[in-house]
Formats: C-alpha cells, sequence, structure tokens
C-alpha cells in the first residue's frame, strides 16, 4: 500500500518535491483557436455501445452475443451523453473493417479468418476507408445513410462527431467497394518487383509469399471454409507494426500491412522537408506550403479520405499509432482538413514525448495522449508505487504544450481504470480523475462504461479481461444497466453506480463551465509537503485560477485514511490574487457541502482541510 514505500524511496521523493518550481504555468496554446472553454470527449466502442445481450459467451456470434448499431444511438442517448458534460463523441471503429461475417449479399468478400484478430475484427485492420461497418446498421445495404444520420443526430444535440483514421496500416484484404470516381485502391498501381519504391502504398517482400503466422486456432478451433493454413498475398507486404518477415510473428499485427509514406527502406526521407521556422506557422501557411509539392501517393489518398468525411459533417479524427507516419505528412493533411474546418478536432496517438512538439508544431495536431506522462504516474500512485508530487515536474516539463496534451484514464487500448489491475474500485479511481480533469486546459477523455464503473471482466473470447474487447461481441454490463433496455436511464443501475455517473457529471459539467480551468497552475504541493502537519504522502493540491475565479484543488489519492491539516497558500500566490489579510470562505465545487475558511495573515495562506479516503476537493474562493 501506499503508506508502506520505504523510506529510501520518501526520501527520494521528498528530494524530487523539494526540487518542485514553483512559479506559476500560465495556461495557454499556440493554436489560435483554442477554445474559451474545457472539451470533454466521450469515446465509444460503436459496436458495444447499444449491445443489449447478456449472454457474453467466450467467441460468441452476432446471433448469440449481440451487436449495438448506430440506431441505438437514440436522442435521448445522445443528450443523456451530452448532460453529462461532453462536448465530442469519438465513435469507434466505424470505418469498414476486417471482420468474420457473411456480407456477399451486398458486395462485400469474405475475409479469411487467420488474418482477422477475433470474429467481430480489430477497428484497425480498415478494409474500406469510403464505407462504414456493416455491422453497425440495421440495413447493412444502407449503412452509410445510417451513419448520415447518426451525424445528424449528433450535431443536433450540441456534440461534435469524431472518428478513426489509421494511415500507418489497412487490413491485409483492402477493398474500397465504395470509392468515389477516380479514387484508386492502395496497391493498385504499385511496382511490386521491388521492395521500395516512392509511390508505392506499401512495402514489399519481392518473390516471395505471404505466410500465415503460428497463431492460436482462428475462431477458437471453429470450422471456416476459408480456414485452410493459407492466405493469398504475392509478393508478400511488411506488416503493419513494420515487421518485414513473409512470415509475421504472432505478436505481430499480421492482420495488417504497412502504408508507405515515402520512408525508405534505411529511414531516410523521400519527400519534401518542412523549412526551417515551420513550427510557428500556421495551418494556412503550412497548407500554402505544399500546395506546388510533390507528394507521395498515399498521401494523397489520406488526405482525401479525410476530406470525403470532413465533407460528410465529421468534425474530427482519432489517429491510430500517429508517430509510425512522418510528422510532414501531418502537415499536409492536417492543414488540408483545417482549411476546410478550421474548428476541426484532431487528436492522435503519439507515446514519445521526445517528438511532441515536432508532432504539435509542425504535424499540426490539435492534442496528443498524455499516456506516458500524466496517465502513468497516475496509475502508479494509485498502486502504491510512487507518490503524487512528480505531477508537478510533468507539468512544468510540459509547460509549453501542456494545452495539447489530452487527459484521459480509460480507454480501449488501456486496462479499464476500475479493474483489479488498475484502481481496483471504481471509487479509488476518482482523485485520479479529478485531477485528470482539473490540472490542465487540455481536454478531458473517458470511455463509455467508465462513468458507472466498468471493470471489464468478461471472457469475450480473442479480447482479454481487464479490458473491454474490442475483437468480440460482447456486452458490457454496468453500461446495460445505465442503458436500461434503452431507456438510457440509469434504472438498473445500483445506488454506488449512480453514485458515481452522478460524480462524473458534477466533476465534467465543472470543468467545462470553469475560466480557471482554462487560466493558470501553480502547485502548492512542495509548500505543503515538507512543512504541514498531518499532510499525508497521498495527498496533492494546487490552484488554478482566471480574472474572475480562483481554485483550490486538494485530492487524497489513499482509500484507506482520511486526512486532516492546515493547507498552506504560498505568499506568492495570494498576491497574484490580490487577497488582503483577513479571512475569506472557499467552498467546494463539486457538491457544495464543504465550505472552510481561508485565513490570511501577514500575506501567506491558511486553510484547514478535513479531507476523506479516495476523496477531492475542489474549493472556489
Amino acid at each position: 500500500m501506499i503508506k508502506k514505500i520505504t523510506i529510501v524511496a520518501s526520501i527520494s521523493v521528498l528530494l524530487l518535491a523539494t526540487a518542485c518550481k514553483t512559479t506559476a504555468i500560465k495556461m495557454n496554446t499556440e493554436n489560435k483557436n483554442t477554445p474559451q472553454k474545457k472539451e470533454v470527449v466521450y469515446q465509444v466502442f460503436t459496436r458495444l455501445f447499444g449491445n443489449q445481450n447478456t449472454t457474453n459467451k467466450p467467441w460468441g456470434t452476432i446471433e448469440e452475443n449481440g451487436v449495438g448499431k448506430f440506431n441505438d444511438f437514440t436522442d435521448k442517448a445522445l443528450q443523456e451523453i451530452k448532460d453529462l458534460g461532453v462536448t465530442s463523441i469519438w465513435y469507434t471503429g466505424v470505418p469498414h473493417h476486417a471482420l468474420v461475417r457473411d456480407y456477399t449479399a451486398i458486395g462485400i468478400s469474405n475475409d479469411d479468418p487467420e488474418v482477422v484478430k477475433g470474429r467481430a475484427g480489430s477497428p484497425y485492420a480498415v478494409k474500406d476507408y469510403y464505407n462504414v461497418n456493416p455491422d453497425l446498421a440495421v440495413n447493412p445495404a444502407n449503412r452509410l445513410k445510417e451513419f448520415e444520420a447518426l451525424i445528424a443526430r449528433t450535431h443536433k444535440v450540441g456534440m461534435k462527431v469524431i472518428i478513426d483514421i489509421v494511415p500507418n496500416h489497412i487490413a491485409r484484404k483492402y477493398e474500397g467497394k465504395s470509392n468515389p470516381k477516380g479514387v484508386k485502391d492502395f496497391g493498385a498501381d504499385d511496382d511490386v518487383s521491388v521492395e521500395y519504391k516512392r509511390e508505392n502504398n506499401f512495402y514489399y517482400i519481392p518473390n516471395t509469399r505471404f505466410e500465415i503466422p503460428d497463431t492460436a486456432k482462428p475462431l477458437n478451433g471453429e470450422s471456416n471454409p476459408l480456414i485452410d493454413g493459407k492466405f493469398a498475398e504475392f509478393p508478400a507486404k511488411w506488416t503493419g507494426n513494420g515487421s518485414r518477415l513473409a512470415k509475421p510473428d504472432k505478436n505481430d499485427w499480421y492482420e495488417t500491412v504497412k502504408v508507405n509514406y515515402g520512408i525508405r527502406p534505411d529511414g531516410s526521407k523521400d519527400f519534401p522537408e518542412l523549412p526551417a521556422g515551420f513550427d510557428t506557422k500556421s495551418y494556412q501557411e503550412h497548407f500554402d506550403f505544399w500546395a506546388d509539392k510533390d507528394v507521395p501517393n498515399s498521401w494523397i489518398k489520406f488526405r482525401d479520405i479525410a476530406l470525403y468525411w470532413t465533407a460528410k459533417g465529421v468534425d474530427g479524427f482519432r489517429y491510430d499509432m500517429a508517430e509510425l507516419v512522418p510528422y510532414e505528412f501531418w502537415s499536409y493533411m492536417n492543414s488540408a482538413i483545417k482549411v476546410k474546418n478550421p474548428d476541426a478536432f484532431l487528436m492522435a496517438e503519439v507515446y514519445n514525448p521526445n517528438e511532441y512538439r515536432n508532432y504539435i508544431r509542425l504535424g499540426k495536431m490539435d492534442y496528443l495522449y498524455d499516456k506516458v506522462e500524466t496517465y502513468d504516474h497516475l496509475k502508479a500512485v494509485i498502486q502504491g508505487k510512487t507518490w503524487p508530487d512528480g505531477l508537478s515536474d510533468i507539468q512544468h516539463r510540459m509547460a509549453d504544450i501542456e494545452h495539447h496534451m489530452l487527459k484521459f484514464l480509460d480507454n480501449h487500448d488501456e486496462q479499464r481504470l476500475a479493474s483489479p489491475e488498475f484502481a481496483g474500485t471504481p471509487e479509488k479511481g476518482k482523485p485520479l480523475m479529478v485531477v485528470s480533469a482539473t490540472i490542465s486546459t487540455a481536454p478531458t477523455m473517458i470511455y463509455f462504461g467508465q462513468e458507472v464503473g466498468e471493470a471489464g471482466n468478461e471472457n469475450a473470447g480473442f479480447g482479454t479481461h481487464s479490458r473491454t474487447s474490442i475483437f468480440d461481441y460482447i456486452g458490457v454490463p454496468n453500461h446495460q444497466r445505465w442503458m436500461n433496455g434503452g431507456k438510457f436511464d440509469g434504472g438498473q443501475l445500483s445506488q454506488s453506480e449512480k453514485d458515481l455517473r452522478d460524480f462524473y457529471k458534477r466533476l465534467l459539467n465543472f470543468s467545462i463551465s470553469s475560466s480557471a480551468l482554462m487560466g493558470n497552475f501553480q502547485e502548492i504541493q512542495t509548500a505543503n509537503r515538507n512543512i504541514t502537519s498531518g499532510y499525508d504522502i497521498a495527498i496533492y493540491s494546487y490552484t488554478r485560477w482566471s480574472d474572475t475565479q480562483k481554485l483550490i484543488v486538494v485530492t487524497n489519492f489513499y482509500a484507506l485514511a482520511s486526512s486532516n491539516f492546515d493547507l498552506r497558500i504560498p505568499a506568492d500566490i495570494i498576491q497574484k490574487w490580490n487577497l488582503k489579510d483577513g479571512t475569506y470562505t472557499i467552498t467546494d465545487q463539486l457538491y457544495h457541502k464543504k465550505t472552510t475558511q481561508l485565513r490570511v495573515e501577514n500575506g501567506v495562506g491558511k486553510a484547514q482541510i478535513s479531507i476523506g479516503s479516495s476523496e477531492s476537493f475542489i474549493f472556489q474562493l
């Protein structure tokens, strides 16, 4: 447990905390279109959201386990999501991807289960970028119209629509059945006699056949006419994660092939590079730069895909594994999107902190996942592996880009926040959520079911427990109780689940209405860690403020004990807030039940705090 951290570790963290800078970070962004209020993204796995079937048979079919549809996102469902405090919905898994189901009646070829993960398939093995997953439609032949209607319903309640684009790789059997006039499939004009050519869409292993990797039996050993140990691909292509083997390893992304962006096999760039100083240029200047440049064919293909969906009303994109694609391409594509829609919401997976600024400033990304910094640290704190003090260093380290670092605790790739493998209980995740939503100006993202404590305990088949499976037809039990048979009123939730959703609703709605959360940050951890009696090791505190709102955030990560202390507000903050000596009332903005006094004497503030286990306060002056 946290309280059992060794003395050596304690000393090292104390030294780290003492070394923290205490100057305020003025939260702003280089993006001229910075929103004036916090944004909240609700990620929903589209296939699972509306599924009311509770069978949950491992490897179950649609008939056995059920599947959700676009139409399950009713006006009522969307309004409830909006009322939770959400500004954008990321509909995950919308583009048509490879899956094991017979849709030949509407002209879609069957996919070989030996190059499909699970039965329902990975949403990141896209088979046709100009159409949507037929599983998601009541009438699969009319699937695109049904998605367009969902876009319109989402906009009607005042939320943006985000979908995935996966530029690094596509399904091994890509077939553009819905290509607009003049659009050719990936690889249609490739020279397959060579490993690399700039205009090729893929990398090849010449004169060599692709071989099925040595994996567990597809479909758990179920009979299927396409399971024969072979998949017709000659010559073999590089696999999505970069494997150059004709027979990929079972841990490779064997269901996908890597797209060529003009990066030679030796890693050198075979395209125009951005001139020096373009890290400070606008998206319009980036767009103008590329207007007369000769770029690889794959760049044009993906730009056209993004503009196709933009024209249909999609407001933004989540880019899978963006750092595997050069930032020059992102400059080219994102600037083209922004010229069409300056308010487009563009977020990406980039996990290398050394590359963050390149993808933001040169790649023109709006937001990157803040995983390896804030997310990983919060996870380590709640698991008793470290103290929260390092959060201050993270904020200072990323001060110049903090607005672009999207905060999350739960998504389709990660272990569920409430799972035993992460926080252990939904309640233990609450202090993490408060910090995640209030420590910066960046957007907050939650994953459907997180707000009602979904723990991902099911054995779905290909997908394993602790994560809600993205490969299988499965139900999401806590979320299904909130759905309540399509009423979307939480009627089947337990009291603790209702209380948890109420907490999320209060927190997210406060965050999107708070001017202070788009203002300044200054930690007060250092001022309290070494001198404040009763300030336990699992306490973390900081201030946020704007011209019109002053906040003090205090949170207790420890789940087994409360704490009592006189919180110290340093003189420099008191001075910045223009507070004179005297007594001021501060009130918690989450539940409006906790009030205490901030006493300012000789220019230094103190507030008596009594905080329960896993409790947080957002005090407003």
